[in-house]
């Protein structure tokens, strides 16, 4: 349409005379070299403020820290979550160190999901985990993971939910938040009971934890996001936008699962996920690729942000 357009004014200037077809195409190109300036000036992802969760990345970042965080910024990203603290560091680097570069990179720390070890964040050592956050100025700290033999009962769930209790606390006390993020077996049925439904939603205080949705996960585990955040409107702060290629019938395991794409190629419907975000009190989303079926996570990051930023963001 713009090339035949361009053609019928040409004819039109041609029958005026060259002398105006000169005129007119010079204006032209000024005016179109001005609107694609200010094209590319209005598309800064960055604006968005979309997080990354860098367990997508973490093969790159185990080889070189720096440069992929350079990367994950030229992509557009804002905000980051952490998946490597270990000994008091961040990706083996001091707390001040890490949050020097992130910064200088023109991003900032959101979250950090913590402890995905078999022992997950304890009374003991969770103080010491919340210090370490507060000096990288994290928002957020998550646990991430239950290990499977900590899944088998419902009294093993209240005992989880009762000490993420005293754990958001102890966060709340440094300026950081206590979070969960789910996956899928916490919707599987255990002795007659759903655990998260029964024991999370239930007995976790939502003044000291809140609830990072994984919209794969959760739809993995044949829910619906929407109808779990009307339920429990305001619980439910982070996002995990993370996209499936098919539709399975409902499972509870994460064992050998790779049906991950980038967010805006797959299945899940994120505007009518984000409809309700207000109902969920949702304050930042957050891209995650658990893994990619090409092995290349910087590629599917670039294509997450781009449809969160052309297509359902706007």
């Amino acid at each position: 349409m713009k090339n035949r357009q361009t053609r019928r004014d040409f004819l039109r200037l041609t029958a005026a005379g060259t002398l105006g077809a000169i005129a007119f195409s010079h204006y032209a190109c000024k005016n179109t070299g001005t609107a694609k300036k200010k094209a590319a000036e209005a598309v800064d992802p960055k604006t968005f403020g979309i997080g990354l969760q860098l367990y997508t990345i973490r093969d790159a970042m185990a080889v070189d820290v720096p440069g992929s965080l350079k990367k994950v910024s030229e992509a557009g990203y804002k905000y980051l979550e952490l998946a490597g603290y270990a000994d008091g560091k961040f990706y083996g680097y001091a707390p001040s160190e890490f949050r020097k570069m992130v910064e200088d990179l023109g991003m900032e720390i959101l979250s950090s999901h913590t402890q995905v070890e078999a022992q997950g964040i304890t009374l003991d050592n969770a103080k010491k985990m919340a210090d370490d956050h507060a000096a990288l100025g994290v928002k957020y700290c998550v646990q991430p993971w239950i290990v499977e033999e900590a899944r088998t009962t419902i009294a093993s769930y209240q005992k989880m939910a009762a000490d993420w209790n005293q754990v958001g606390q102890i966060m709340k006390d440094v300026g950081i938040r206590f979070g969960y993020h789910n996956h899928n077996f916490e919707f599987d049925n255990v002795e007659g009971k759903i655990p998260y439904f029964d024991i999370f939603m239930v007995e976790l205080n939502p003044d000291l934890v809140t609830m990072e949705l994984d919209m794969f996960w959760t739809t993995k585990a044949g829910q619906d996001p929407v109808e779990i955040i009307k339920k429990y409107p305001g619980r439910f702060e982070l996002f995990h936008m993370k996209d499936m290629f098919t539709k399975q019938e409902p499972f509870f395991t994460t064992v050998g699962v790779t049906d991950f794409a980038p967010v805006g190629a797959g299945l899940i419907d994120f505007k009518a996920i984000l409809a309700v975000k207000d109902i969920a009190g949702m304050k930042y989303m957050i891209v995650e690729q658990d893994s990619t079926q090409d092995g290349m996570p910087f590629e599917a990051i670039k294509t997450s942000i781009v449809n969160l930023t052309t297509k359902i963001l706007v």
